[in-house]
């Protein structure tokens, strides 16, 4: 299966938060699974944690290294995709989540109840 890890669960992961439910733990961790986080997440992370809205020491892109997850690209029809998404959720990041999750075959692991909203892309509860 390919997961892509919605920001807040790859957080979650590094900080072994209790918040990421053992069944979202046990796919994240089982070797069958290819493991993606969105460059779009590790901006997410870097504004906020400029902004001081965010607590993460180290780098985002070292995290995704160490775990040995993939990086996935922005790409030009991602872009524009999540600016034409039919859904009224504003957050740049979902959105580029939700378009990401729609071209890729990509399982989006979410704890994000807004993000449950949206249709059509395949969602596992992460909480």
């Amino acid at each position: 299966m390919n997961i892509l890890l919605d920001t807040h669960v790859l957080l979650w992961w590094d900080q072994q938060d209790r918040h990421l439910g053992a069944p979202a733990r046990a796919l994240i961790a089982d070797p069958a699974n290819q493991v993606f986080s969105s460059a779009a997440s590790i901006w997410e992370i870097a504004i906020k944690r400029r902004r001081g809205k965010l607590r993460f020491e180290g780098s985002a892109l070292a995290l995704i290294d160490a775990n040995g997850f993939h990086e996935l690209p922005i790409l030009a029809e991602d872009a524009e995709a999540a600016g034409g998404l039919e859904w009224a959720h504003n957050d740049p990041f979902d959105r580029l989540l939700v378009a990401q999750a729609r071209r890729g075959t990509f399982t989006l692991l979410t704890a994000d109840a807004v993000i449950r909203t949206y249709p059509g892309i395949v969602q596992l509860w992460a909480a």
